[in-house]
């Protein structure tokens, strides 16, 4: 018996999020061969993502507050679907905020790194690392081992990178920079994206 869409949601996390990205497909395609945006809100909340880098072009499939499961599972419709011709990834904060440990998150990008790979096996795929929120701290330990073996293991890959963006958004004292986030401590305001838009520049491929 088909499933409703309702009972799919339920089950489904971010499913009608994703049925509201094949619905704006639908009313304006797409960018053929673009550069892929996926992840979790940090790349949802990037509300200049597209226009900024239009020349590009980009398409921006951030969604909820997803972990890499999550962008594992919707890995057709988030990224394969599109054929693009670089896939940028954001995602491993919330597998680590919801109890995951920075070996399991790392093997969960594994998992992930390895279907995107299957699909495509010459795109460039870039890893943005998982940044050090103030409202996040305790976890601090996971995320840089987290960091350190997703680093380590793409630096073993061909046509992939590893993108460091903690560094400039440190203090002296090592600490997240409050000026840099909303009042959550945890999504980032302009400033903290022109940052990203600073390390991340660099590594995107134009047509």
């Amino acid at each position: 018996m088909a499933s409703t869409p309702g009972i799919q949601a339920q089950e489904k996390p971010f499913w009608n999020e994703i049925q509201n990205f094949q619905r704006l497909d639908s009313i304006a395609q797409p960018p053929t061969h673009a550069i892929v945006f996926v992840g979790s809100s940090s790349i949802r909340m990037w509300d200049t993502l597209e226009a900024q880098y239009k020349s590009y072009p980009v398409i921006n499939r951030g969604f909820g507050g997803s972990d890499l499961v999550q962008a594992n599972a919707y890995i057709n419709e988030l990224v394969i679907k599109y054929y693009p011709r670089q896939v940028v990834i954001y995602s491993g904060e919330n597998d680590i905020a919801a109890g995951a440990s920075g070996e399991e998150t790392y093997k969960r990008f594994v998992t992930f790194y390895n279907n995107l790979r299957q699909h495509l096996p010459k795109v460039p795929i870039e890893y943005v690392s998982i940044k050090m929120s103030p409202s996040r701290m305790k976890y601090v330990k996971e995320v840089i081992l987290a960091n350190e073996l997703i680093s380590k293991h793409l630096k073993n890959e061909k046509n992939s990178h590893f993108i460091e963006v903690n560094a400039p958004m440190l203090n002296k004292q090592g600490q997240p920079r409050p000026e840099l986030f909303k009042e959550d401590m945890l999504h980032m305001k302009p400033e903290g994206y022109a940052i990203w838009t600073k390390q991340i520049t660099p590594y995107l491929k134009k047509k």
